[in-house]
């Protein structure tokens, strides 16, 4: 399953966002943007909303996601990006919504007015279902239910296909030589364009200056041109990559040819390839190519789960490709691509898997398979011994000493709070904690009873993080009363720093008078009342 918190901007989200999402992708010129999909098909972005491509009717950056409630219930099939960036979106019912960056007419809607939220195309589209989409850097191409392919937007290469080099400010029919073809895949690399028929056959239209065409020359090609190269193979998938392609075939062969200056067609060498060169053909049959059209990065998966990476990865040419630890493409280009953008939209494959630190968690305070009760103010906290004899020193010790087959199953605690111990057990399964800093004293209280040495620095980090003029003389008094001398410091000092705050409140004229008398002894010694 793929791991979308791989990409930083996913780490923004909460677990319960994660765990909600269904489909999602990653784009903009330096992956700041983002997009996903919820199980109730719900429509989220956030990031950087450059040229307002997060379609959210405003130009401001977000790091919480917004819904995007015209697009809510609506199930999307595919999805995909340019340069600006502009974004097209087609649905399951054949609709096609865009927004963002339209300097080119790459919208469709004949303007080259930005789209600020999603916008139904629909020119020249009437009664046609669109079951694909790709961008290129400025244009457009969709594909529809009867495999006709329509292209619009920057055309300054030919890559909307229309014979000319004018820009095309609405979806027009790519013709010629697909005229009488059902095409089934479309891709596009910056400024061309490729698509794959039924019967097999790749054509290409648009720029051509590194052979990414594959035609056996670096001419652009102003409408569909036949890759003869590959005449008698079956392609299945191609990939379009910054200024490379690749192609691979139903016998799980992978084809590549175009632009190599980072080892991206994966030769062995950086020299452009003007036609269609076998790579890995030592290795076991392919059944997964990837490539973007914003990355110079290639990636592949074989019949066995293995997945190779090579061309620019992470600024370092890789010019063979590598085997990597990975079980996605997905991962390769989280991990390796600039930027680090996702070459497809991906699905959430949210199997009945858990890792062993998953299981532990859901299993946390679970009556059902618990062998061990502690009651605290009349609460129960359900646990496990064996968990707790392998986490703790402390019940390690005691189980050792006192506990037999017929000794209760429940422990009665009365020395700390019920929030305080669930939070204590909860971190001996999770290894986290999520307390405010007023109870994380109490856990503070508790880990320097149980010796638990990193659960202490983990309570003094949130009180840190959660002091404030209001708790600082209490958290204070804590951090003495707890020995624990590095946040005894930094109370103090924000005490001294915050000194005529901190004396009007409440808690500081609470305090023990001898606790009282050390502080104002000490502050002085620091000059904290010479004015």
């Amino acid at each position: 399953m793929v791991d979308v918190s791989k990409w930083p901007l996913f780490t923004l989200l909460s677990a319960q966002e994660l765990a909600s999402i269904r489909q999602a992708c990653i784009f903009g010129a330096s992956a700041n943007e983002a997009i996903y999909i919820t199980h109730d098909d719900e429509v989220y972005v956030l990031g950087l909303n450059c040229s307002n491509c997060l379609g959210t009717g405003d130009s401001q950056s977000t790091v919480v996601p917004k819904k995007l409630d015209c697009l809510t219930g609506k199930k999307l099939v595919s999805l995909s990006y340019g340069s600006g960036p502009h974004v097209l979106l087609a649905t399951e019912e054949g609709e096609l919504y865009v927004w963002g960056h339209n300097g080119y007419s790459q919208l469709g809607n004949g303007t080259t007015n930005q789209g600020v939220s999603p916008i139904l195309v629909s020119t020249n589209l009437q009664n046609k279902r669109v079951t694909e989409v790709a961008c290129g850097s400025h244009h457009s191409l969709a594909l529809t239910h009867e495999g006709e392919v329509f292209a619009w937007g920057y055309n300054n290469c030919g890559q909307v296909g229309s014979g000319s080099t004018a820009n095309q400010p609405a979806p027009r029919k790519v013709s010629n030589c697909l005229q009488k073809r059902v095409m089934v895949s479309i891709a596009c690399g910056q400024t061309s364009s490729m698509a794959v028929a039924d019967n097999g056959e790749v054509y290409g239209w648009g720029y051509n200056g590194n052979g990414q065409l594959g035609l056996g020359n670096n001419g652009n090609q102003l409408t569909p041109c036949h890759l003869i190269a590959l005449q008698g193979f079956c392609v299945v998938q191609i990939a379009s990559g910054y200024a490379h392609s690749l192609a691979l075939t139903d016998e799980g062969l992978l084809y590549a040819w175009g632009s190599n200056t980072y080892g991206q067609l994966g030769t062995g060498n950086k020299s452009n390839q003007l036609g269609p060169v076998q790579v890995m053909a030592e290795k076991e049959r392919i059944v997964e190519i990837a490539a973007c059209h914003s990355t110079h990065t290639s990636a592949a998966k074989t019949q066995s789960g293995q997945v190779f990476m090579w061309g620019q990865c992470r600024g370092q040419p890789i010019v063979l490709p590598h085997l990597t630890h990975f079980t996605s493409t997905d991962d390769v280009f989280s991990c390796f691509a600039t930027p680090s953008v996702m070459w497809r939209m991906i699905s959430m494959e949210h199997d009945d898997f858990l890792t062993v630190a998953q299981s532990l968690k859901k299993e946390f305070d679970s009556p059902e398979t618990s062998d061990l009760k502690f009651s605290i103010d009349g609460k129960y906290i359900h646990v496990h011994k064996a968990v707790l004899k392998i986490r703790c020193e402390h019940f390690r010790s005691m189980f050792q000493s006192h506990w037999n087959e017929n000794m209760k199953e429940v422990i009665e605690i009365d020395q700390f709070s019920y929030p305080v111990y669930r939070s204590f057990l909860e971190f001996l399964y999770t290894d986290s904690v999520d307390l405010p800093p007023e109870d994380a004293i109490g856990l503070l209280d508790l880990a320097t009873s149980y010796c638990e040495n990193r659960l202490k620095k983990l309570c003094q980090h949130i009180i840190k993080r959660g002091i404030t003029v209001e708790n600082a003389f209490s958290l204070l008094s804590a951090a003495i009363r707890y020995d624990a001398e590095d946040l005894e410091d930094f109370c103090f000092k924000f005490c001294v720093n915050h000194l005529t705050e901190v004396t009007q409140t409440a808690a500081f004229w609470q305090i023990d008078g001898n606790m009282l008398k050390e502080f104002i002894s000490r502050a002085g010694h620091c000059g904290a009342f010479k004015n």
